[in-house]
């Protein structure tokens, strides 16, 4: 692709996973729904979480955890995993590795894909989630074990976050009262119904930021009431206003995989 081989970067979106090397901008904090692992191309990264600072070459943190980065180069690397398609104990084991010896041998696994995407050599849309970890953390994360009416809707919101769907349908399809439902959510995938959903929506939104389009009707596209809640909601999980986002991927090469389905990534 013409702006990656330009600008190198580059993004591979899956339901599962996302691989992101590109411009990391001036976010203000951040409180995404991914388990996120930063990945300093030149020099190293801060990351400040609970007011706390940590300066790292690679470093993780767990979802839904309110943080800011900072690189010494304007381009980093990021690799996010879905919290519901892993066990909480191997993210929890990963994030300990990470601050260790092997955070070394992770971070030169993950330029070598990066490499490889740009070389040709690594074929990012025919890589299934489970080769994804293999290449990047030496195996397969375990995938998280969901009850099947709850694995059910989470694939119906991962596959169209843009719809309408309310805790009191999903409860329906599921054969449980609403309140049930909920806790039984929360319960199975460690967030609520509504910051799931929300996530979810705002995660769609990466399908689209090299395109030139206009706010107000992608929006409206991707499940938002209006702009004003498209705006905030996008500005509290990435830390950046959607025209920034769009402005620093205006170069940045786009590569889908939808080689394993949601559904079997929860363990339905």
């Amino acid at each position: 692709m013409k702006g990656e081989r330009q600008s190198g970067y580059l993004m591979l979106i899956s339901p599962q996973r996302v691989f992101y090397a590109g411009l990391l901008g001036r976010p203000r904090g951040r409180t995404s729904g991914a388990f996120h692992i930063y990945c300093a191309l030149e020099g190293s990264l801060t990351v400040t979480r609970d007011g706390r600072s940590e300066r790292a070459t690679i470093t993780a943190v767990p979802p839904y955890v309110s943080h800011t980065v900072v690189s010494d180069h304007p381009t980093v690397i990021c690799v996010t995993i879905e919290p519901e398609t892993a066990q909480a104990s191997d993210l929890g084991s990963l994030a300990g590795r990470l601050s260790g010896l092997e955070g070394a041998q992770v971070r030169q696994r993950i330029r070598a894909v990066y490499d490889g995407i740009r070389a040709g050599t690594v074929r990012p849309a025919e890589m299934a989630t489970a080769e994804f970890d293999r290449i990047i953390f030496g195996a397969p994360l375990v995938p998280r074990q969901v009850d099947p009416r709850v694995a059910a809707t989470v694939a119906r919101l991962v596959e169209n976050p843009e719809r309408a769907m309310t805790a009191a349908d999903c409860a329906r399809d599921a054969g449980l009262s609403q309140s049930r439902f909920l806790h039984l959510f929360k319960d199975e995938t460690g967030v609520s119904f509504r910051a799931f959903r929300a996530w979810k929506r705002a995660r769609h939104l990466l399908h689209f930021v090299n395109e030139n389009l206009n706010f107000a009707h992608l929006a409206q596209d991707i499940g938002y009431p209006d702009s004003t809640h498209f705006s905030h909601s996008i500005r509290r999980f990435y830390g950046l206003k959607p025209r920034a986002i769009f402005t620093g991927s205006k170069d940045l090469a786009i590569y889908r995989s939808e080689a394993r389905t949601s559904r079997q990534a929860v363990g339905a």
